[in-house]
């Protein structure tokens, strides 16, 4: 993703703000991964690891890489591991920047798990399946999942004016037209657009699972269940979320003067906004429910 590797990306403001996943969510994974009697716990991949958010909660493995194109993004994860982990980081994970689609260091069947994070959305899956398909080992399995726009858990009917924020069309007073597509298109159908494994490589890929954690923003989706990323805010740290949007940044490089407004620029007026629909009600005045519907998929290698 382009934006990432900007020098004027700031990747301690995206991994301080970023919502974080919960540890039901990398139990899920594990057990679909343990469920094959041949699956193995020594190497774990992840692919556009970002800071590091994910790659640092596979501990079930002895043996953890994370890759991402940027090499900002590889300091910034090598970083807060090295910060979290101490000296047990050196032992266990390492970062190499690398594409998804070529991780040319990394042998051929040598990995257990392949994951990404809120970054498969970005894939070119012509590409990546078939490096999938080499780097795991026979009974390995892979996990890709994301997160779409943001919700206000106990405010329905704000739904409209967040998406017309996020994906509206106008392009003076909405972050639509500057997500890089067709990625943000692909995340916000919840990774339905992504080629089932399967059926790219037949006999090589098994057990293909597609799940939404979703709750009732999109019941139209197959068996939807309850949402599991989930925060309580402060408005200051909502507004900080709002600010790691990659649009955001590429909007004011096309619309610098609105960092000049006097009433603020076009996340803060949104932000405003919100706080103005929510604060009369007890309870928001200092704080908001945020929610992020989810959808992961998972595959086994035969």
């Amino acid at each position: 993703m382009t934006t990432f590797a900007k020098a004027t990306f700031d990747t301690a403001r995206y991994a301080a703000a970023r919502p974080t996943y919960p540890r039901q969510l990398y139990d899920f994974v594990f057990q679909y991964h343990g469920r094959t009697p041949g699956a193995r716990w020594d190497t774990a991949l992840d692919l556009g690891c970002g800071t590091g958010q994910a790659t640092i909660e596979l501990t079930p493995f002895k043996h953890v890489i994370g890759v991402d194109p940027s090499a900002k993004m590889v300091a910034s994860a090598r970083a807060a591991v090295a910060q979290r982990q101490g000296a047990f980081a050196s032992t266990q994970f390492e970062f190499r920047q690398a594409p998804a689609e070529a991780v040319a260091s990394v042998a051929d069947g040598t990995v257990d798990l392949v994951v990404a994070a809120q970054a498969a959305h970005w894939f070119d899956w012509a590409k990546v399946w078939p490096e999938v398909a080499r780097l795991l080992r026979k009974d390995g399995s892979a996990a890709f999942w994301g997160y779409s726009e943001m919700r206000l858990s106990r405010f329905p009917a704000l739904t409209p004016l967040i998406n017309s924020y996020w994906n509206g069309t106008d392009p003076a007073n909405s972050l639509g037209p500057y997500w890089q597509q067709p990625g943000r298109s692909v995340l916000d159908g919840h990774l339905q657009a992504v080629p089932c494994a399967p059926d790219v490589l037949p006999g090589v890929f098994t057990g293909w699972e597609h799940v939404f954690f979703t709750g009732a923003h999109y019941p139209d989706l197959p068996s939807p269940r309850p949402v599991i990323v989930r925060k309580r805010l402060a408005w200051d740290d909502l507004l900080a979320y709002l600010y790691t949007a990659s649009s955001l940044h590429t909007f004011h490089e096309h619309h610098p003067e609105d960092l000049q407004r006097a009433d603020g620029d076009i996340a803060l007026r949104f932000w405003r906004a919100l706080k103005e629909e929510t604060q009369a009600v007890p309870g928001n005045e200092e704080a908001v429910d945020v929610e992020w519907p989810l959808a992961l998929i998972m595959v086994k290698k035969v």
